[in-house]
């Protein structure tokens, strides 16, 4: 018996270490976001060339997160997420050295690499701990990491209003970051392969059930990135607001985003991932019909605010069942994290393609278009479950740290 004790208590310790990893990463992503001017002035960079720049942390990201799984093999998934953690802190001390064109490439290539490879492998710990629970946790653990980037974000904002060098800035987040992600780590589950497990590929395509979750990670993705890039630009150019209301706008869905996660858990361990990420769908389409309909700056808010609301907890529940939908998580997670990175970096992109040639409402028709994807290929997250999250029985135990 108090074994059992000690065990769902090293569990639920793992719960909020885990909860602070994310928070840790999301934190280095707002720290960053908020100074690209400042990188961007200091790399002597034109406005297409940070374009083709930014590009190179997705591009990073999609080469090094196959590597993650074969790491926690081989070092355990305590020491590689603290190792992993650590690289990711500190790469964000990169971009702000790099002094031109090249060495910022080189630097976000970097950035995104390890970023990628710690996503893969807290994601992976996550599942694992909600296997243990046996209720849905992932929904917040990624509400963890949006708080974190809105710390991060809000720090780096007084930062650049204080005028300060994104060099000395970056250097005492990275330290802050380091410390607090590396002793998080110290109470996250110590998962150790088995005797007779083999190893992992070093570099592998990810498997089809990736594929098809990833699917849905793509289009909840999408919306994201469209909203996120997009939504004062629309308010401003299709309904003629304010800068201040307009980013307001911004605000408001990120928030909404934030908050979704947060309480998305007990929803899911209420109505399972299929009908919530369905119900979820309907509301990305309502909000997408709001926003292409609008006549009004209110409406348009109201459409991007159900936008947030609908897509918050889909790229968790993909992670989710992800980890669950065969012998390997940590490829499958790859898979599925490669194909919403790849997702992130194409959609702002295609959004304003799309805008150019015809308008801003048109982008956002195919935005509400993908949103129905949603509500359409759900089910694909029911045959990777290995158990059905919520229910008293529902934990799988995992392999014995």
């Amino acid at each position: 018996m108090g074994k059992v004790v000690d065990e769902q208590r090293e569990v639920k310790r793992s719960r909020y270490a885990v909860a602070a990893v994310f928070a840790v990463h999301g934190a280095v992503t707002g720290s960053f976001a908020t100074r690209v001017p400042w990188i961007q002035d200091h790399a002597g960079v034109s406005a297409g060339q940070l374009g083709i720049a930014l590009a190179f942390p997705a591009l990073g990201a999609s080469v090094a997160m196959p590597l993650a799984g074969s790491i926690s093999h081989r070092f355990g998934a305590r020491n590689a997420l603290r190792g992993l953690i650590a690289l990711w802190t500190l790469s964000l001390i990169l971009p702000s050295l790099a002094p031109n064109l090249l060495t910022l490439c080189l630097a976000l290539f970097i950035y995104g690499a390890t970023a990628g490879m710690a996503d893969v492998a807290m994601n992976a710990l996550g599942v694992e701990v909600e296997n243990r629970l046996g209720r849905s946790i992932m929904s917040g653990l990624h509400g963890m990491w949006s708080a974190g980037a809105l710390v991060g974000s809000a720090a780096g904002t007084l930062a650049a209003h204080l005028g300060s060098d994104a060099r000395l800035h970056h250097l005492l987040a990275a330290a802050v970051l380091t410390v607090v992600g590396v002793l998080s780590c110290q109470w996250v589950l110590d998962l150790q392969p088995a005797e007779d497990e083999e190893p992992p590929p070093r570099f592998a395509l990810p498997p089809r059930s990736a594929l098809l979750i990833g699917a849905i990670g793509f289009c909840a993705v999408f919306a994201e990135g469209a909203s996120l890039d997009w939504s004062a630009v629309y308010l401003r150019e299709q309904l003629e607001t304010s800068a201040g209301l307009a980013a307001a706008c911004t605000t408001g869905f990120t928030l909404t985003m934030a908050v979704a996660r947060l309480a998305g858990d007990k929803i899911v361990d209420r109505f399972g991932a299929v009908r919530t990420v369905r119900a979820s769908g309907v509301f990305a389409v309502l909000g997408g019909l709001l926003i292409v309909l609008a006549d009004h700056p209110a409406v348009a808010m109201s459409g991007f605010a159900l936008m947030g609301l609908g897509i918050a907890v889909v790229v968790p529940l993909c992670f989710a069942a992800a980890g669950r939908s065969g012998s390997n998580p940590s490829l499958a997670i790859a898979g599925v994290a490669t194909i919403t990175y790849t997702s992130g970096l194409i959609a702002p992109s295609a959004i304003g393609m799309l805008a150019q040639a015809t308008s801003l409402m048109v982008s956002f028709c195919l935005v509400t278009a993908l949103s129905c994807g949603l509500v359409a290929f759900a089910g694909v997250l029911r045959p990777g479950e290995r158990t059905k999250v919520g229910r008293p029985d529902a934990a799988v135990p995992g392999p014995r740290p």
